[in-house]
């Protein structure tokens, strides 16, 4: 098979839907019926929603699993670079081949009835994770979670909800509450569920939905704690207290995620070493990852350059206490966003931490702001703001007259996932 073969079918995909989004669970069940059910042949599920830090939680688990010496799949969205990277199959990436083959069977399963793209991605991952072995299935949520194509698992080992903020209006619901309610709909009978941080609102939506399931919750603050001591991260439940190092992924947020990580894993229990591999061991690309070599490094070689995804106001505010903590550089924003954003709730708490900020459209996406747009908004947040065609034009604007800046690529996943394959 060559690299274009899922591409070719992913294509195809694409049409079969007229919307790129419409939550029901109605084409998941026909689909996976057509395909004999993959769903209910899979190793114990993890099931993970929220807002915020489902994908860095999702790593930290499956860090801890295979540094215990066991195995897990992985499915996670939206991917970056290439569409591979959603799915991993006992720990690997799935191969060309591989995915080839379950996508073509997904499509032909489907005939010409309507299903959404990512429902039957989601299909094809089912598929692909019921026919390799693991000790582990780890399922990142895609939207919201009652209703999301991911939620066909009757009953995972555990279910996991990092913290709740207000994203997707659209189509989850105006207020916190609502949305809660959705992410809640992943939580199922007598299945424990862990619970990250919550604002009060959300966690009464949860324990609610909890208490009529009958299901066990574990939630922070409650059955478990997590802090920063000396340096050092510092995890205590009804079980005992683990002494553990800094989370090797970067940023404040990353001790909530941890914790909650934690919390699944002493649950699991799938063996010595688990804890510590989760914290140390944890590769999440796109959060205040820094870039060190490539083309776009190359274009700026004496800046510190940074790239990160988040996109709402929660990420925002967690990006901001990342830059307070860094040490004093003159910091400057290369953004580009989607329309569907709050992007002055977004790069509000940003402001007060950059210099400048350079606008950009997202290359080959739809749906971007464009950079004018984004630029405009920034100006009226305070901001200083210029625009650039591209990202490496923005780099070398900044680097012409601040070489040694350190410069934040941020606003989309999106962004995030071209900045990436350009930087090869």
């Amino acid at each position: 098979m060559t690299a274009a073969s899922s591409d070719i079918i992913l294509e195809r995909m694409m049409a079969l839907h007229p919307k790129i989004i419409d939550l029901t669970l109605d084409r998941m069940w026909r689909l996976l019926a057509a395909l004999d059910h993959p769903e209910r042949n899979l190793p114990a599920v993890v099931h993970i929603a929220g807002t915020n830090g489902k994908g860095s939680t999702l790593a930290m688990i499956r860090a801890g699993i295979e540094g215990a010496g066991r195995t897990a799949h992985a499915y996670t969205s939206p991917h970056l670079a290439r569409f591979h990277e959603r799915i991993r199959v006992t720990g690997n990436l799935i191969s060309e081949t591989d995915l080839t083959a379950v996508l073509d069977e997904c499509y032909a399963a489907n005939g010409a009835d309507e299903i959404t793209y990512f429902e039957i991605t989601t299909c094809a991952a089912l598929l692909a994770f019921s026919r390799a072995k693991a000790d582990y299935t780890l399922l990142e949520v895609g939207l919201g979670g009652r209703l999301d194509a991911t939620n066909v698992s009757a009953s995972p080992k555990v279910t996991v909800i990092t913290p709740i903020s207000i994203d997707h209006q659209q189509y989850l619901g105006e207020t916190l509450e609502e949305i809660a309610f959705e992410k809640a709909g992943i939580i199922k009978p007598g299945v424990p569920c862990v619970v990250a941080p919550q604002e009060d609102a959300a966690m009464a939506i949860i324990e609610d939905v909890a208490a009529r399931l009958g299901a066990p919750l574990l939630a922070h603050g409650q059955h478990w704690h997590i802090s920063e001591e000396r340096g050092r991260l510092v995890y205590q439940d009804e079980t005992g207290l683990r002494d553990l190092p800094m989370p090797n992924l970067i940023g404040q947020h990353q001790i909530v995620n941890a914790g909650t990580a934690l919390a699944a894993l002493r649950y699991l229990d799938p063996g010595e070493g688990a804890c510590e591999a989760a914290v140390t061991g944890a590769e999440w690309p796109a959060r205040m990852q820094r870039l060190t070599s490539g083309p776009l490094f190359d274009a700026a070689p004496d800046a510190e350059l940074y790239l990160d995804g988040g996109h709402n106001a929660a990420a925002g505010h967690a990006l901001a206490k990342v830059l307070a903590r860094l040490p004093q550089r003159p910091t400057h924003l290369i953004c580009g966003m989607l329309n569907t954003k709050d992007v002055t709730g977004y790069l509000r708490p940003l402001a007060e931490h950059a210099e400048t900020l350079t606008a950009v459209s997202i290359p080959g996406e739809a749906n971007t702001l464009s950079a004018d747009e984004t630029a405009r908004a920034a100006n009226s947040i305070g901001l200083t703001t210029t625009t650039a065609g591209t990202v490496r034009d923005a780099l070398q604007a900044i680097t012409a007259h601040t070489p040694r800046a350190r410069i934040l690529i941020c606003g989309s996943l999106y962004l995030a996932g071209a900045v990436l394959r350009e930087n090869g």
